[in-house]
């Protein structure tokens, strides 16, 4: 089954047997507002509707989803063909074919990495919580150990950031400010100052990189802060709670998919 035309299929130079794709609002059977491809259970959707979409999703990939119960925390799950949907993790990795790595996302930062070799893949859901963690170590600090745990030998994986909040629509407080420069100094340049006394406007996707690339990673695709790329301006291609959830009562969720054929 063909993806729809409106959904994101990754650039980044992944090995042949490795596919992966960011699904939009489109090609669903959710109605407003969640029109149309919304694949969260916990959102007051239809059940009904929801589970046409994650068959057609799954028809669309040729595996099977799994589905986790993301908390904005820490935790990787390693997947089978066993894992149950609702395990709870912000993070999956396999080496196996016929799953798929999945996180579902609507502002959060979602996270698809690879081994060079393509021995193994995974997928991370970043909100800032999940990003900043504990000390400098967050949800991706653990995916990078537990991926490379898997192929203890390899280079560093490459990497690709889908769509989210973006720069100019991510105001946070102080205290998001200073779970990352208490840390990283440098990250101070992620934040740009509102107005507003202890107000910022936070750049998600470059806080993302720092992270990365303190890690070592050098291969980082996709979400590069710009326009393009924001849930909460692109209203026709991506759900977004910020922008919907007051307005409209709640928000569809999108899926980030990384998968072995």
């Amino acid at each position: 089954m063909p993806f729809p035309s409106d959904w994101l299929v990754p650039d980044w130079p992944v090995p042949a047997g490795v596919r992966s794709v960011f699904t939009s609002r489109a090609g669903g059977a959710s109605a407003p507002p969640f029109d149309s491809f919304n694949l969260g259970e916990h959102v007051r959707d239809e059940p009904v509707a929801v589970l046409i979409n994650r068959r057609r999703l799954r028809d669309a990939c040729g595996a099977r989803p799994v589905f986790l119960s993301q908390v904005h925390g820490v935790e990787v799950v390693s997947l089978d063909g066993d894992t149950a949907d609702g395990t709870e993790a912000d993070a999956c990795l396999t080496a196996r074919t016929g799953v798929v790595c999945t996180v579902m996302v609507a502002d959060c930062l979602p996270v698809l990495w690879c081994l060079p070799d393509g021995t193994a893949v995974a997928a991370s859901h970043a909100g800032w919580r999940g990003l900043a963690g504990q000390d400098g170590h967050g949800i991706l600090e653990t995916t990078f150990q537990a991926l490379m745990t898997l192929s203890a030998t390899a280079p560093a994986p490459m990497v690709w950031l889908g769509p989210c909040i973006g720069p100019k629509a991510f105001e946070v407080g102080a205290d998001v400010r200073d779970a990352f420069v208490s840390v990283d100094a440098d990250a101070a340049r992620c934040f740009d100052a509102l107005p507003a006394q202890g107000k910022y406007l936070a750049d998600l996707p470059a806080l993302a990189r720092r992270r990365l690339g303190a890690m070592g990673v050098t291969k980082i695709f996709g979400n590069n802060s710009s326009d393009a790329w924001c849930t909460v301006t692109q209203s026709s291609r991506f759900f977004s709670h910020r922008r919907d959830a007051a307005r409209l009562g709640s928000t569809g969720r999108m899926a980030a998919c990384i998968w072995k054929v």
